[in-house]
C-alpha cells in the first residue's frame, strides 16, 4: 500500500474511480496528483485528474504520453479521492507537461 509521504504532485497513480454518477469518468484508471505537497502529507485525500486514451480533445485536457500510450489528462473531471482509492503507483509526470497542467488549472479557475 502506498503512504501519505509517498504521494507527490505530478506521481501518477492507479485509482479506483468507481462509483460514479452520471458523466462523471469512472472505473481503475491511472491518475496524476495534482495538489500540492502542503496538502498531500496532511490530509488522507489527494486531488487528482483521470487520464484516458479515449479521443476526445477539449481545450481543458492536456495530450501526454505514458507507458507508451498517447492519451489526455482529463482537467475537466478532476476530483478529490480518498488515499484507499489508490491501487498502486504507475511512475511520474514528465516536469514540462506537469507545468503544463499547472498552468491550465489556473487557467480554468482564475477570473
Amino acid at each position: 500500500m502506498v503512504t501519505v509521504e509517498e504521494v507527490h504532485r505530478g506521481d501518477i497513480f492507479l485509482v479506483n474511480l468507481d462509483p460514479t454518477l452520471g458523466s462523471e469518468i469512472r472505473k481503475t484508471r491511472p491518475c496524476v496528483v495534482v495538489s500540492p505537497d502542503e496538502l498531500n502529507t496532511h490530509l488522507r485525500t489527494f486531488i487528482v485528474a483521470p487520464m484516458t486514451t479515449g479521443d476526445h480533445p477539449y481545450p481543458f485536457r492536456v495530450t501526454c504520453r505514458f507507458q507508451r500510450k498517447v492519451g489526455y489528462i482529463v482537467l475537466d473531471q478532476i476530483r478529490t479521492v480518498d488515499h484507499d482509492r489508490i491501487i498502486r503507483s504507475l511512475g511520474r509526470l514528465p516536469s514540462v507537461v506537469l507545468n503544463n497542467v499547472l498552468t491550465i488549472l489556473q487557467e480554468m479557475f482564475s477570473p
